[in-house]
């Protein structure tokens, strides 16, 4: 992390050296200036985190330096020193926006509090600007188009995690852009300048997972003619992602657990472990939950990947996104192809509105790509989509309905990805935990796994509710 800089202005030049040697042992990056004219030209040079000004200079007013200090840089923290007889006019210089004043004399300690409070603000003013920067980036970002709030909401998630080295686990249908996000996290996190390794865990034969992963040793085997550095050791200093990481072996799951938790490896025909510093990001289409309960997937990897789970709607969720979505496929594909196809005709854009999209993000980009190659005019038509018409959804339900669908889905969903705990769910889904278990027992739902128990514990669970509340109003 780079120095915060200081701007100091004195001109006892005696207390400016012993404030810089002071300040530079804190940490802090320096700028001594004599004068306000000095300090005016350095605020204009660069930018300054802090700026420290005796309150009178040979010649000028500290009040008049501090103002013009925060003209060059508004919200620039400005701390006055003062003697002990011109305390009142400290005060006038914090209400003509200095952040706060020291007495002189003043010690480490008192020096130390004052920056630390003074700066304090200026760092979570900092933090926010760069989330509201970072979710600004995400939403423009080439690679990732988006407008609907389902999206929206993924991104300001996306925004709280990426600069931390939790492990994510993104969850979503084949299709729906799990790298992608996985990239977007990489690229805007601490790790950005490191690599990012990606392995489809369903295409690695079971014989090959160990060495593809953790890399192995000359000699180790049959054909290990030369040693191999595993993705683990490629991807150390930044990011590595495990896709589909459902479809990972048994065999190789209790051996990635232990990578995950040590963050060490050890090579194939290796008698020791090797360090390695890596942040996973894993994904999956499948109901981790589920191949838990089936034996497929052990619960200790499951617990370790599932630290932040983060879920990306399938494309026939989101259907605001799809008209932006078609319009960025269809730019990318006229520069492919050097086609001269500038649009869609509305009823072109009505039937991809229409579709049902299993395949997902991916469907539409080659349904696109497949349009722009076969056009023969400026505008994409209907017929250019001839897999979407064939394939029409049902007509549409009543907004009611297709509402009611919708939520009793997404219920299900916020259940399954926090095992049944009302609470997460009820944070995760963003409502109180009395709304979170109305909308349960209106659609007949809870955390259980028998059915034939849901409704009598949905209305146990209401009721229990509903008694405290009554205790609480009486």
């Amino acid at each position: 992390m780079d120095k915060e800089k200081i701007l100091v202005i004195d001109d006892d030049e005696g207390l400016l050296h012993l404030l810089k040697m002071r300040l530079t042992s804190m940490g802090f990056a320096v700028t001594t200036c004599t004068t306000g004219q000095e300090a005016f030209a350095e605020a204009r040079k660069g930018v300054f985190d802090l700026a420290i000004t005796d309150l009178r200079l040979k010649g000028e007013d500290g009040l008049m330096v501090t103002e013009e200090l925060l003209r060059i840089h508004p919200g620039l923290p400005v701390i006055i020193l003062t003697a002990h007889g011109s305390i009142p006019n400290a005060v006038e210089a914090m209400q003509r926006g200095a952040t706060g004043y020291l007495t002189k004399p003043f010690d480490d300690k008192e020096l130390k509090a004052s920056l630390e409070k003074a700066l304090s603000q200026q760092r979570m003013s900092r933090e926010i600007q760069r989330l509201k920067l970072l979710v600004k980036e995400l939403y423009g970002m080439e690679n990732v188009v988006a407008r609907s709030p389902q999206m929206q909401r993924l991104f300001q998630q996306i925004a709280q995690v990426a600069d931390t080295d939790a492990t994510i686990c993104l969850l979503g249908e084949t299709g729906t852009g799990k790298e992608v996000v996985a990239r977007v996290v990489h690229a805007n996190s601490r790790r950005a300048q490191g690599p990012f390794i990606a392995l489809n865990c369903a295409a690695i034969p079971e014989t090959l997972f160990e060495s593809e992963l953790f890399g192995h040793v000359k000699g180790a085997f049959t054909n290990a003619h030369a040693a191999k550095k595993g993705l683990f050791q490629s991807a150390n200093g930044g990011t590595l992602f495990l896709d589909e990481i459902g479809e990972m072996p048994l065999s190789m799951q209790v051996k990635l657990l232990r990578a995950v938790q040590d963050r060490e490896v050890k090579e194939v025909g290796a008698d020791h472990t090797t360090k390695v510093d890596v942040r996973i990001i894993v994904a999956t289409n499948r109901d981790l939950g589920e191949a838990v309960k089936s034996g497929t997937f052990r619960s200790d990897l499951y617990y370790r990947v599932q630290v932040v789970p983060l879920v990306i709607p399938p494309l026939r969720e989101r259907r605001d996104d799809i008209p932006v979505l078609a319009h960025h496929f269809l730019k990318q594909s006229v520069s492919r192809t050097n086609k001269n196809v500038t649009g869609f005709t509305p009823s072109a854009m009505q039937k991809l509105g229409m579709y049902h999209w299993p395949g997902n993000v991916r469907e539409l980009e080659n349904a696109i790509e497949k349009a722009v190659i076969m056009s023969r005019q400026d505008l994409i038509t209907p017929d250019l989509l001839p897999s979407i018409t064939a394939v029409t959804e049902a007509p549409l339900k009543p907004l009611t309905e297709a509402k009611e669908d919708f939520e009793r889905n997404y219920l299900k969903s916020v259940l399954q990805l926090t095992n049944g705990n009302i609470s997460r769910a009820a944070q995760f889904a963003g409502r109180y935990r009395a709304d979170f278990y109305k909308m349960l027992r209106k659609y007949g739902l809870h955390p259980s796994t028998t059915k034939s128990r849901i409704e009598g514990e949905v209305e146990e669970v209401a009721e229990e509710f509903e008694a405290g509340e009554e205790i609480i109003q009486s």
